[in-house]
């Protein structure tokens, strides 16, 4: 797995750990915050798989 995978997974486990830790305090900006970040992630994620599937 190349680094930039990497780092996109991680950004979907902070932002994921981030939404959990908003619920659980019932801070709606850090649950946003989060959801934001594993989107954030998501969207490097799938890039990076695109490239992957044309480089092939």
């Amino acid at each position: 797995m190349s680094d930039a995978k990497k780092s996109a997974r991680a950004e979907q486990a902070k932002g994921a750990v981030k939404e959990a830790v908003g619920r659980l305090v019932g801070n709606e900006r850090m649950t946003a915050d989060g959801r934001s970040m594993r989107a954030r992630g998501d969207l490097r994620e799938a890039v990076h798989k695109i490239r992957d599937a044309f480089r092939r």
